[in-house]
């Protein structure tokens, strides 16, 4: 009759909305992060420098202080809250695209872990949610595995923006901080280093599937200095979530992209996604494509003080083939063809 009518449209309102609301507070979540990575370490310099020329300077002066005393805290593994890894605002940022976390094997506390992520995107999105928050539940997948997300050690120079990181498990991606992770922090570490990082940036495109990888052996060497057993990660959909200008070899944006790389630590990217209200038109959020994060089979690595480089030659290689073979077994479950070739530069 008209009554069940009424409940029914009443039913199909309230979830529509419900929905909507949802979809919104992804968003949200999404925003916040591609702000923080953009803009948030600037923009908490400048304002400290502003409250340091008001009636408030005392609260300045008081964090800068602090800082000074808590400079080396990102060098020793930082300060994780499991409270902040927990913020139901990083679920609503795993389901926007969605993004997924897929486990192959069993990792074991007694060793310490060097994960190789690739490819590294334009933000390294995939990487973020899946081990710097317990979205997907990397906790409950690797229990007892402490994962650090090793980002440029810049970031941790930044006011409030370096307290920030630190809360989800972030740390410099230089010796010292790997070094102590690895040495002085017992066993069940997991330092997940985008080996790519800039270089691999710039040709990151929809469609591409290619990874920086040839003549980047830092990594294999500090596995072998410390008997931490090799892990490849092949982040599936993570160049899709944004379009970006390639400057061909021998441009002059590729000229200016390889300064910046070389003296700064970053390559400035021309990109963009989707606008704010509308996925027709240009903006900073990324398009909402599934990312799919496979972590492979470990590698066991022993300790060697001084590795040769031919031993860092052969388990270098060793990581290549296993990060190949991983793209092959499971490009074809995530959407690519089986004809499919991950490109190694």
């Amino acid at each position: 009759g008209t009554g069940s009518s009424i409940l029914s449209a009443l039913q199909d309102l309230f979830w529509l909305s419900k929905s909507k609301v949802e979809k919104q507070l992804q968003i949200i979540s999404v925003l916040q992060w591609v702000l923080t990575f953009l803009i948030m370490g600037v923009a908490c310099t400048l304002i400290l420098m502003y409250i340091l020329c008001t009636d408030c300077w005392v609260i300045a002066a008081l964090y800068l202080a602090w800082l000074v005393f808590d400079w080396n805290t990102p060098k020793k593994g930082g300060r994780r809250s499991q409270w902040v890894r927990n913020w139901a605002i990083w679920r609503y940022f795993r389901d926007y695209f969605p993004i997924r976390l897929v486990k192959t094997h069993n990792l074991l506390t007694t060793r310490n872990y060097i994960f190789g992520y690739h490819p590294h995107g334009i933000m390294g999105l995939g990487a973020f949610c899946n081990f710097s928050t317990e979205a997907t539940g990397v906790g409950q997948k690797f229990p007892g595995i402490r994962p650090y997300l090793a980002t440029l050690a810049g970031n941790f120079r930044m006011p409030i923006l370096r307290d920030y990181l630190m809360s989800g498990g972030i740390c410099p991606v230089n010796r010292d901080s790997i070094d102590y992770i690895l040495s002085k922090n017992g066993s069940g570490n997991a330092i997940i280093i985008v080996v790519g990082g800039a270089a691999e940036s710039l040709n990151c495109t929809p469609g591409k599937n290619s990874v920086t990888l040839r003549n980047r052996k830092g990594f294999v060497k500090l596995a072998l200095r410390h008997g931490a057993d090799l892990v490849p990660v092949y982040s599936f959909g993570e160049n899709e979530v944004y379009k970006q200008v390639i400057f061909e070899e021998g441009s002059w944006g590729r000229w200016v992209q390889k300064k910046f790389q070389k003296h700064i630590g970053f390559a400035p990217c021309i990109f963009h996604g989707r606008g704010l209200f509308s996925s027709n038109t240009w903006g900073l959020l990324p398009y909402s494509k599934p990312i799919t994060t496979v972590v492979g089979e470990p590698i066991t690595i022993p300790k060697i003080d001084n590795p040769s480089q031919k031993e860092v030659d052969f388990y270098h290689s060793i990581y290549v083939d296993s990060l190949i073979k991983l793209f092959d077994k499971y490009k074809s479950k995530f959407g690519l063809p089986e004809t499919e070739v991950l490109e190694v530069n």
